[in-house]
């Protein structure tokens, strides 16, 4: 064969295969039906797809010969066309009241044709297989409610909710599975907020049914290593993830049903990284974020020391990727939150977690910001009294007075900003200063006093960078007051006072209490260097005293009402003593 020959040789046309439907349509006439209907919506958007590409043809060259062939469309036609694929509702496509019905009526009737065929036939799979399949189909075709939540209330009055959280426990994990990945769609977010209503009797319909103890246990017999199953995991913590967002109060049951006591299990498995222990750090962040009963049942079921083990890693390795790295981070947001329940320090104590913090600061990697808020929160307020000594009596003094000495300097990944890291730093002397006492206390203050007051030149250095922001701050809150008309201005002065926490008032008032703390506790040679140091630069006493007592006045929530009062007493003495 020439050259010429093999140019002009064109294939024959393969004939189209008959299909062969006549014993398909004697025993699943309604299955046939469905057949012909994918068909139908395939055809169509063949047809769709072929009249968008058509419409797009003008704005691209093509070459010659195709353009030769072919008619330009004029706008008319364009506008026909357009009017024609927007408005074009396939048969099957589109789901309302009475097409959710029979798609329930036959999702109720494979469901049950699959649980007699399996009771009958127990131990012959190619019996019940068939049903199966028809079940794993029917399953697949119900994401279609998902598009509309308006249906969901139709749904739920169908009692189809009850029948699909039965088949978390079918034997075959693949329906299970099926139904997992249905329900992740059904509780998005971002579905759940198109309708209020559909929403909530889906939620309530749901927890009626017990959903959270329901998917712990089908969590419990997933096998991960099979990557089916593996995805079922991802989706069913997504599951308890949009249900999180949707209702927040959900957290302490989710909990109490088992959710945490498996996470807890999840992350302790020694199994190379991937996406589903990332997630289970993330739903545990979730957890522990804002129920503190879920505290309380960390600590219970040691969860704190399961915690430390996992970050004990990353002392002397970073995360080897972004994810990893996320990971860890949610592991100390854990770690932190778990510490707002005060016998939870204690339980931190025992476990060395001091210790681990401590040296991870000293290996400068990026676990070096998780724990410094970590050990912010171990130290603070009453509850952090035993921590403080602790910390001093291993050491940390001088892991920490360098990092308060020289911020250290940015790099690619870190994660704390500097007015961040300066921040945890502060707050951390300022509550050794409060908590320590005897020998602890009086190492600590010499601190001050080493090579030629260094420490108390960063401290003014640090009062009156803070000192600056305020002030800024305090001018946009005068400009935006002469902007705007008055109002309720309690609530006003709350959202100001808020705002100038935010832009350094906190950080600035940490800084004056460690020097009230230091200049009527140490020497009277560190009282001396902060005036001589105040006149050259233009300041003054007052301004702390200011600071101070504003600071005095404005006391957080933490501790009791009674530690609150003495802490308030101790302030203003150091005030006057100042």
């Amino acid at each position: 064969m020439d050259i010429g020959e093999l140019l002009s040789y064109k294939p024959p046309n393969t004939p189209k295969r008959v299909q062969d439907d006549d014993n398909e349509e004697e025993d699943y006439e309604n299955e046939f039906e469905r057949q012909r209907k994918m068909r139908k919506v395939a055809k169509s958007r063949a047809r769709e797809a072929e009249l968008i590409e058509r419409i797009q043809k003008p704005q691209h060259k093509e070459p010659e010969e195709t353009v030769t062939t072919e008619k330009p469309i004029t706008d008319e036609e364009r506008e026909k066309i357009l009017k024609l694929v927007e408005s074009e509702e396939v048969e099957g496509e589109v789901l309302d009241d009475s097409a959710l019905k029979r798609l329930i009526l036959l999702f109720e009737k494979r469901a049950l044709k699959n649980q007699e065929m399996r009771i009958k036939f127990p131990d012959m799979p190619e019996k019940f297989m068939e049903s199966e399949v028809e079940l794993h189909e029917t399953i697949q075709e119900m994401h279609a409610v998902a598009t509309v939540p308006d249906l969901y209330p139709i749904m739920v009055e169908l009692q189809s909710v009850p029948s699909l959280l039965e088949l978390l426990a079918h034997d075959n994990t693949d329906i299970a599975v099926a139904v997992v990945d249905l329900l992740q769609e059904l509780t998005d977010v971002d579905i759940l907020h198109e309708s209020e209503e559909g929403a909530n009797s889906l939620i309530d319909a749901l927890l009626s049914q017990q959903i959270c103890a329901l998917l712990v246990q089908n969590l419990e017999r997933l096998d991960e290593t099979v990557k089916e199953e593996a995805e079922g995991v991802h989706n069913t913590l997504a599951i308890f993830e949009n249900l999180a967002e949707f209702r927040p109060d959900l957290c302490g049951d989710a909990a109490r049903q088992g959710l945490l006591q498996w996470l807890l299990r999840r992350l302790r498995v020694k199994l190379p990284f991937d996406s589903n222990k990332l997630y289970a750090s993330e739903i545990l962040s979730i957890l522990l974020q804002d129920t503190p009963d879920n505290r309380q049942m960390l600590g219970d079921l040691e969860g704190i020391d399961v915690i430390l083990q996992q970050l004990a890693f990353y002392k002397r390795h970073d995360p080897t990727s972004n994810e990893e790295h996320e990971m860890m981070e949610n592991l100390f947001n854990c770690l932190c939150s778990s510490l707002m329940y005060a016998p939870n320090r204690e339980r931190f104590l025992r476990g060395e977690g001091l210790q681990l913090m401590n040296l991870m600061l000293r290996e400068k990697k990026l676990s070096r910001n998780g724990s410094l808020k970590v050990l912010d929160h171990a130290m603070s307020g009453p509850d952090g009294k035993e921590n403080c000594n602790k910390f001093v009596d291993i050491l940390g003094l001088r892991t920490i007075f360098p990092l308060f000495m020289k911020t250290p300097k940015k790099n690619r990944r870190r994660i704390l900003t500097t007015e961040e890291h300066e921040e945890h730093v502060v707050s951390i002397i300022a509550s050794m200063l409060r908590n320590c006492r005897g020998p602890q206390r009086q190492r600590l203050l010499s601190k001050f006093t080493e090579n030629d007051h260094e420490k108390v030149d960063r401290l003014l250095e640090l009062h009156f960078k803070y000192l600056e922001k305020v002030e800024e701050v305090d001018l946009e809150i005068d400009r935006d007051r002469r902007d705007l008309d008055e109002g309720d201005e309690d609530a006003e002065e709350e959202r100001n006072y808020l705002r100038r926490l935010e832009g350094g008032l906190f950080t600035l008032q940490l800084v004056d209490y460690i020097l009230l703390e230091v200049c009527t506790g140490g020497p009277s040679t560190i009282k001396q260097r902060v005036t001589q140091i105040l006149n050259l630069r233009g300041g003054s006493l007052k301004t702390i005293r200011h600071v101070m007592r504003e600071y005095a006045g404005n006391l957080g929530d933490a501790g009791d009402t009674e530690w609150r009062e003495l802490e308030q007493q101790h302030i203003l003495q150091l005030v006057d003593k100042f």
